[in-house]
């Protein structure tokens, strides 16, 4: 089976790497995690790296850097240096400048907790909850300069519950973003797309 590489880029716990570096380990995603990237240096995103044995785990601190461009420039460095074939966004809470983002064009994924294209932003599941959808859940998407606005790759649903709170719905979410994101990556390796304006059109 054919790998490829990718970089991914957290800030946070890390749990969607972690589901990653499980389906990549068991076979179910034919992914080599070569670099992980994190702008936090307590970001237990990169102790799950240093367990899983990732070659390349990095805290770049942005405070070295005069401004987003400069920093995204670096982090593009690393990323090029080790020929990674996809960019993978995961938990990672910066908004990269358009630089970065052209440069990834079409290689660059993100994964957020709602059914884009509602509920945006870094507040989708308190947002869906207080709409009062009857349904919410996680999309894969291709990042774009406007944020949480690229097309779309995958999407699964979940029901929303008469006494869910926000936790008890992200939890619900984020079960489903474990089995999509690593399930999205591997048809990214194995298949085609092409898009039709917005439309991901996937060759199967």
């Amino acid at each position: 089976m054919t790998r490829q590489s990718i970089a991914v880029m957290a800030s946070g716990r890390g749990t969607n790497l972690a589901a990653i570096l499980e389906a990549a380990n068991n076979g179910k995603c034919p992914v080599d995690v070569r670099v992980v990237l994190s702008n936090k240096v307590d970001a237990p995103a990169l102790q799950i790296a240093r367990d899983a044995g990732v070659d390349t785990i990095l805290f770049i601190n942005p405070k070295d850097y005069p401004d987003r461009v400069a920093y995204d420039q670096a982090c593009s460095k690393v990323i090029e240096s080790h020929q990674c074939d996809w960019v993978v966004l995961a938990g990672y809470m910066r908004i990269l400048s358009s630089g970065f983002v052209s440069h990834f064009e079409n290689r660059l994924i993100n994964i957020h907790p709602a059914l884009l294209p509602s509920f945006t932003g870094a507040d989708g599941v308190a947002d869906a909850l207080a709409y009062g959808v009857k349904f919410s859940g996680c999309t894969v998407h291709l990042v774009h300069e406007e944020v949480d606005a690229g097309p779309i790759l995958a999407q699964a649903s979940v029901p929303v519950l008469n006494d869910d709170s926000v936790e008890s719905l992200h939890q619900r979410i984020q079960k489903e973003e474990y089995t999509l994101y690593p399930n999205t990556l591997r048809r990214l390796v194995e298949e085609e797309f092409h898009l039709e304006g917005r439309r991901v059109i996937w060759h199967t």
